[in-house]
C-alpha cells in the first residue's frame, strides 16, 4: 500500500519545539523529492521545506528559515520536521509530501499558552 503516515503533532507553548516524522511505504523513498506543508486554518496549503532525494540540498519558506529543519533518513523511509521557536502563526495541520502527487493525512499542531 501506497501511503504516508506522519506523527508527532500536538500542543505546544510559545516557544516550544516538535519533532515531526512522516514515514512512506509502497514506493522507493529514496527517489522521491520530499516535502512538509502547511495548512492554517482558513488558509491555503503552504509549503514550508523541502529536502532533495539524498538531503544534500534544503529550501524553506521565510516563515520558517531559522526555525524548521527538514532531514531524511533514507534507510529508514522517513523524513522529519524539527520546530523550534514556534509561535501561534505555526499552528495548523502539517502535511508530508512525497513530490509530486502523494500526500499523507496530516497531523495536527497546536501552538498556544
Amino acid at each position: 500500500q501506497v501511503q504516508l503516515v506522519e506523527s508527532g503533532g500536538g500542543l505546544v507553548q510559545p516557544g516550544g519545539s516538535l519533532n515531526l516524522s512522516c514515514v512512506g511505504s509502497g514506493f522507493i523513498f529514496k527517489d522521491r523529492v520530499m516535502a512538509w506543508h502547511h495548512q492554517a486554518p482558513g488558509q491555503e496549503r503552504e509549503l514550508v521545506a523541502l529536502i532533495m532525494n539524498h538531503g544534500q540540498v534544503t529550501h524553506y519558506s521565510d516563515s520558517v528559515k531559522g526555525r524548521f529543519t527538514i532531514s531524511r533518513d533514507n534507510t529508514m523511509n522517513t523524513v522529519y520536521l524539527q520546530m523550534n521557536n514556534l509561535t501561534p502563526q505555526d499552528t495548523g495541520v502539517y502535511v508530508c509530501n512525497a513530490m509530486p502527487s502523494l500526500w499523507g493525512q496530516g497531523t495536527q499542531v497546536t501552538v498556544s499558552s
